[in-house]
């Protein structure tokens, strides 16, 4: 017998919980929806440096930048060359002649990101009458290299922490050199501000109040004034009740901090680590770091691992070379962006080994990115990428694009969006307003 398809009509779908109920869950959960407006923000989409790069104050002139390049090329000239210098520290050599040209170029075109201008450990006590006169004249210096040009794109200063001591010799610091900068006009987009030797969540909460009050006294848009924490006590990592005060910080002061620093060595020493044995890659070095990780996921705060003392000077220099090469490219790996530079002849091998990092997973981010967009399985392999995996991959091409690594022509060519489509991807939340 032939089926016969009914024509009655299927029922109306029907849910049995009321807008009340909805009402009821939107109540209990406007806490936390609060919460993740506040101090969960993700990431602001903006340019994160590959490094900074920290000076006594006192030396600082708008040629430092030019002066640092001049000497980190003839460093690498004087022992056979970039190219040779990119070999010696691992890279392989079918990226020597990709990576070096862009390497010389940026050594030559922008040698430093971020340079901050040390008023603590770099340049000690000198006295009142000095540090003021260097405050105001370091915050001239700024201003006319900004407008001139020819500073870096990020720029700023550390001033004393917070401690009982250094207190008012830091704050009185912070407010010249701001106050001179407000002074000659706009402040610069790429101001950056760092307190050091944090150890509780009340001298963050102070240092807010600070620029809450700069920013009052000069007119100033709310949160205008951010700054940076080192992370260099254990205190700050593992408080006197158990909890962890870097997990606070994001909700103490919402908006404020833009990056967690680690600091090598006075957290290494806070911990009687023997000077021999001091390293970003002690395992005191790795928990301290996870636990940043972990406080700033989500929040939008930036990361960044310390230095390595051990320079590329005198005999040692390609030992130290390699060295440096490897930290770079550890922290790379672990997903520490940004990390210090102490020397100009570090400069090669920052940048050699950041670059060799992007354009190594560039040929399968860049085919995994294209297949997502195209719906498919990237050109790179067999792999369906979700929404979150998009995110991470166009966030690793743009951090490329953004350093210098990788060409936006590339990606136009290779994933068939601009950078603006990349960053889009890569910051949803922002794309969306």
């Amino acid at each position: 017998m032939a089926h016969v398809r009914s024509t009655r009509a299927a029922p109306a779908p029907r849910t049995a919980l009321t807008a009340a109920d909805l009402a009821a869950v939107d109540r209990r959960l406007a806490a936390t929806d609060a919460l993740l407006e506040r101090a969960y923000p993700g990431d602001d989409g903006s340019r994160q440096p590959v490094h900074t790069v920290y000076v006594p104050a006192d030396r600082y002139g708008a040629g430092l930048p030019g002066e640092w390049g001049a000497a980190a090329l003839a460093a690498a000239e004087s022992t056979g060359g970039l190219e040779a210098l990119a070999e010696r520290v691992g890279v392989e050599r079918s990226l020597v002649d990709v990576v070096v040209p862009a390497v010389r170029d940026k050594l030559e075109r922008e040698p430093i990101e971020d340079l901050r201008l040390d008023f603590e450990d770099g340049y000690g006590d000198r006295g009142d009458e000095v540090e003021d006169s260097d405050a105001w004249r370091l915050a001239e210096r700024v201003a006319a290299a900004v407008a001139a040009g020819l500073a870096p794109p990020f720029i700023g200063v550390r001033v004393k922490s917070f401690e009982a001591p250094t207190r008012a010799r830091g704050i009185r610091t912070l407010d010249l050199f701001v106050s001179t900068l407000v002074a000659r006009g706009e402040l610069p987009g790429g101001l950056v501000l760092t307190l050091p030797k944090v150890s509780t969540v009340a001298q963050v909460e102070a240092m807010a109040e600070v620029a809450a009050a700069l920013e009052r006294a000069h007119g100033l848009p709310d949160g205008r004034l951010r700054f940076e924490v080192q992370v260099e006590t254990p205190q700050l990592v593992l408080g006197p009740d158990g909890d962890s005060p870097l997990a606070q910080l994001p909700t103490a002061v919402p908006g404020r901090i833009s990056a967690l620093h680690y600091g090598t060595y006075d957290y290494s020493a806070s911990l009687q680590i023997s000077p021999a044995n001091q390293s970003m890659e002690h395992p005191v070095a790795d928990h301290a770091k996870e636990v940043m990780r972990l406080a700033a996921a989500g929040t939008g705060i930036r990361l960044s691992d310390g230095s390595t003392n051990i320079l590329p000077l005198g005999d040692r220099a390609d030992e130290a070379w390699r060295l440096h090469a490897r930290l770079v490219r550890r922290s790379l790996d672990r997903g520490f962006y940004q990390g210090w530079d102490l020397h100009p002849h570090q400069l090669p091998t920052r940048f050699i080994a950041t670059y060799a990092f992007f354009r190594e997973g560039y040929a399968e981010a860049s085919g995994r990115l294209r297949g997502y967009l195209g719906g498919a399985a990237g050109a790179a392999g067999a792999v369906l990428d979700e929404p979150a995996t998009a995110r991470a991959l166009a966030d690793f091409v743009l951090r490329g694009v953004e350093c210098g690594a990788i060409a936006e022509a590339e990606v136009v060519d290779d994933v068939g969006i601009d950078r603006r489509a990349l960053s889009a991807i890569a910051h949803p939340r922002l794309a969306n307003g």
